[in-house]
């Protein structure tokens, strides 16, 4: 356990730094003298890695507030969103996941998960918006808070954002199931006498749930992908939103801190769950 919380370790610490060196390329462009040549580039590329360390993230063109305090205001909306697209996913994705991971369901429904696979989240996202205009009149509303119309500024988002989050959870609960199922494990149980149903429960479902632990990361991406089409749409002032905005108005600054922000939570969800993941299957092999 110690070698993998040391690798995983280094991995995140590799993401991050490399989340802020791209962060710090696109700030530079809020530079003016960094366009009149590479030299100038490079010097001021480095002079805000300089600032990023010292956590002076610059300041908006666009409100002319700082970058920091920018995304803090939008930053608790976005993470509202999430949260409770999260519930949806996890309730939503994870019996599907189970159900078409079972053996004849997931050969029958092989079909429809390359297309699920296929299908990038924002179109999925905007169909979900699409069926709720069309056939129940639920026409987007800006959110100006949590009263009101709760369908339209809450309900409906949630349900949109959750759903493509649900999509990814039950792509990776899938995948998994599908290399639990072709295990040679499997038969040398059947032969010591386990039944079907203890294998199930002892040996592939901790097999099955470590898959989904270790494609957190992409299920994190999936949700804030999708939250950038909603927010958007919805006028939600999340900092999904505003980085849509900012890359909109080449507010270099807030695109920079926002993108570093969300690569952080992605890195982080991959790193909480390797570790949950190593837990599971150890738990699970020792049962």
């Amino acid at each position: 356990m110690g070698r993998l919380l040391l690798k995983q370790t280094s991995r995140l610490a590799l993401g991050l730094l490399g989340a802020a060196l791209l962060a710090a390329a696109l700030a530079t462009l809020a530079v003016p003298q960094a366009h009149t040549g590479l030299v100038p580039y490079a010097v001021a590329f480095g002079g805000e890695l300089v600032k990023m360390g010292q956590l002076d993230f610059g300041l908006s063109d666009a409100t002319g507030w700082s970058a920091f305090g920018t995304l803090t205001a939008a930053l608790p909306y976005t993470a509202i969103l999430l949260l409770l697209a999260a519930i949806v996913a996890v309730l939503v994705g994870v019996p599907l996941g189970l159900v078409f991971g079972s053996g004849p369901v997931r050969r029958a429904t092989a079909p429809l998960m390359q297309i699920v696979a296929a299908a990038p989240v924002f179109c999925v996202s905007l169909a979900l918006i699409w069926i709720a205009i069309r056939n129940g009149g639920f026409y987007p509303a800006p959110f100006t808070g949590f009263g009101g119309d709760a369908v339209r500024t809450l309900l409906l988002p949630v349900f949109i954002v959750g759903m493509a989050g649900a999509g990814a959870v039950q792509l990776a609960l899938h995948r998994a199931a599908s290399q639990a199922q072709g295990q040679p494990w499997r038969v040398t149980l059947r032969m010591m006498g386990l039944s079907a149903g203890e294998i199930e429960r002892v040996y592939v479902a901790p097999q099955v749930f470590a898959g989904l632990f270790t494609d957190l990361g992409d299920v994190v991406l999936a949700l804030l992908s999708a939250a950038a089409v909603v927010e958007w749409t919805f006028g939600w002032q999340g900092a999904a939103e505003l980085f849509v905005k900012s890359i909109a108005l080449g507010d270099w600054n807030v695109v920079a801190l926002i993108l570093f922000v969300f690569a952080a939570i992605k890195f982080a969800a991959e790193f909480a769950g390797a570790l949950a993941a190593a837990a599971l299957t150890r738990v699970g092999g020792e049962a």
